[in-house]
């Protein structure tokens, strides 16, 4: 594999060939266009990179703009937007723009773009705030099934499914998260358990071994803790699950199995706190996927699960 020379204002630098062919590999569709340019921009260097911010500044223009208009107006070369379609998995620029113009126009048609992008000001009215929070969340949701490998979902459903011990690994919000989880799989009667402090993460990660998971979220994927925790399971024997929104991070490329999602930050919710609900929904759909697995041993284990509580619900009509 030969690596691509690409122009920036201090004269050429190299791309990593095999790095731009993983991205173009999995970028083959028209679906989530937008969501892998966010994804990948951070990856991207020199002019590659400014051709990806340009296109999510203001998708539509770009979608509407000749290759030659959006090479002058992301300060590059037309040889550079025909490298960074390729990146993004398509053949030209033709299918590049047909892919942002029908992404673009579903967002459109569903009230996206009206708020998508808009900084939250310290006097807007709550009813917009609101709007905007919708928006940016439906976004996110679409972009991480978009993204999603549902194969890797799969694989990861299966090896939970028949797991002796789970290991829930998380720092922060991405602990909640984590919580969640364990919570959810504790009432189909999987054995789980979810750490956010190092020490007691790493005394029961060395615990683990073959036939047990570990599954570490941090939507960075740079989570130091996180990393260590999962590793350290990793090298005991333990298949090992990355939940982040950056598939080349170091807690992915230490996984076995990762799952990607997007996010859509707004003034007062940076990345870390608009990823939430996108991880839940994955975490969510890998709990059904597990479920679905162990369907007898689930149900039996949520109708006992729901008769223990059952007697501390407050009785129909009753006042406090």
């Amino acid at each position: 594999m030969v690596d691509h020379e690409v122009d920036t204002p201090a004269g050429t630098a190299v791309v990593d060939a095999d790095a731009v062919d993983r991205r173009g590999a999995v970028a083959v569709s028209s679906d989530g266009v937008l969501a892998r340019v966010r994804a990948g921009a951070g990856e991207l260097t020199g002019a590659l990179r400014r051709v990806a911010e340009h296109v999510l500044s203001d998708p539509e223009a770009a979608a509407r703009a000749t290759i030659v208009e959006l090479a002058e107006r992301s300060g590059t070369s037309p040889a550079t937007i025909t490298r960074f379609c390729r990146a993004m998995g398509f053949e030209g620029y033709a299918d590049l723009r047909l892919g942002i113009a029908a992404e673009t126009g579903r967002a459109r048609s569903a009230g996206w773009t009206v708020d998508i992008g808009r900084e939250i000001q310290p006097s807007d009215p709550l009813a917009r705030v609101l709007d905007q929070i919708m928006a940016a969340d439906t976004r996110a949701m679409h972009d991480t099934a978009a993204l999603l490998d549902l194969g890797e979902v799969e694989r990861a459903a299966v090896a939970i499914a028949g797991a002796s011990r789970v290991n829930i690994f998380g720092a922060s919000g991405s602990a909640l998260v984590g919580e969640e989880m364990q919570f959810s799989l504790h009432r189909i009667g999987v054995a789980a358990w979810a750490w956010s402090d190092v020490h007691e993460g790493l005394a029961s990660a060395a615990l683990l071994g073959v036939g047990d998971v570990a599954l570490g979220i941090s939507h960075t994927g740079q989570t130091r803790e996180t990393i260590e925790m999962l590793a350290e399971a990793g090298s005991r024997g333990a298949t090992t699950v990355a939940l982040t929104g950056f598939p080349r991070s170091p807690l992915a490329e230490l996984a076995d199995i990762v799952l990607v999602t997007a996010s859509q930050a707004t003034t007062f919710r940076p990345d870390a706190l608009s990823a939430r609900h996108p991880q839940l929904v994955v975490l969510d759909l890998l709990y059904i996927a597990v479920a679905q697995r162990t369907h007898d041993r689930a149900h039996a284990a949520f109708r006992r699960t729901a008769q223990a509580v059952d007697g501390h619900k407050a009785e129909k009509g009753a006042t406090s």
